[in-house]
């Protein structure tokens, strides 16, 4: 059993290598990755990688999301911290997400609400606090939850960004939810929310299958092509036209020499080989 399972983690080892490598070279994008195996299958999310139509992942391509509702409006980015090139954040209090000449812009998620006519803003992810994780561990194709989280003047404060899987394009966030004091959710539809899948076989030999059919076929492709080589060009008629007997009687020679009582000894495909030669010379 253990040899058996070996093939698989090595080449589990070598795809967990090349991820981490990957997260090295691109902090942001590190900061939105999620692998995990579940039923002979690897799930790879990487939220901040580019798209054809999506050149920067799941980030906003404005520097942030913006979701109004009610009196409250919430700013957040995904996977970086907020940019503001134009309609920033004007807060009374925000100190904590880069004061008020830079509101916004040291933080990755800010809420506000309307107070006597001002905006209160809360401070209520920040980058270093991302943490992806899976919707439905039944159900990997879903998508992906991305949280941040604050912690300041005696209260902790959470954003969750629900990242649907949806291959057709981007919808939303249009709406939030306020799950409790200070925790807020809003759901997003997107691309990036599709996980690359690769498949294992259950014993770790898929690969080694696969292998083994693409010889095959070149093999295959060899000897069709001798055989039609003799036929058209050097007029070889009869069975003399296929070469492929000659060729595996050869090689069952050299490779299984015995006797003919030990004939029993070779496998199916040996003897299978064997029956299509017409060369008797293969036993002695």
């Amino acid at each position: 059993m253990v040899i058996r399972n070996e093939p698989r983690r090595l080449l589990l080892l070598l795809v967990n290598l090349l991820l981490t490598i990957q997260l090295r070279v691109n902090s942001v994008t590190g900061l939105c990755e999620l692998s995990f195996v579940e039923r002979n299958k690897l799930y790879n999310f990487s939220l901040a990688s580019p798209l054809p139509r999506f050149p920067y992942g799941v980030l906003s391509e404005d520097g942030f999301y913006k979701v109004v509702m009610n009196e409250s409006v919430l700013w957040f980015q995904l996977c970086d911290g907020m940019l503001f090139n134009h309609d920033p954040p004007r807060c009374v209090e925000c100190l904590d997400c880069g004061g008020p000449s830079r509101c916004g812009m040291e933080c990755s998620a800010l809420v506000a609400k309307n107070a006597l006519g001002y905006q209160v803003c809360t401070t209520i992810g920040h980058v270093s606090s991302t943490n992806v994780s899976v919707i439905d561990e039944q159900n990997p194709y879903k998508g992906v939850i991305v949280r941040m989280s604050s912690s300041g003047k005696g209260r902790n404060c959470s954003l969750s960004v629900s990242i649907i899987c949806d291959s057709t394009g981007v919808q939303g966030p249009n709406s939030m939810e306020k799950l409790g004091t200070c925790d807020y959710a809003t759901v997003l539809r997107h691309p990036s929310g599709c996980a690359t899948i690769i498949s294992f076989h259950e014993k770790g030999f898929g690969w080694f299958c696969t292998l083994m059919t693409i010889i095959l076929c070149l093999f295959g492709a060899y000897l069709l092509a001798g055989t039609v080589y003799r036929f058209f060009f050097l007029g070889v008629r009869g069975v003399e036209v296929s070469f492929s007997s000659e060729v595996i009687c050869l090689l069952l020679k050299f490779r299984f020499c015995m006797k003919v009582e030990d004939f029993g000894n070779l496998g199916p495909l040996t003897i299978l080989l064997t029956m299509l030669c017409p060369c008797s010379a293969f036993f002695r």
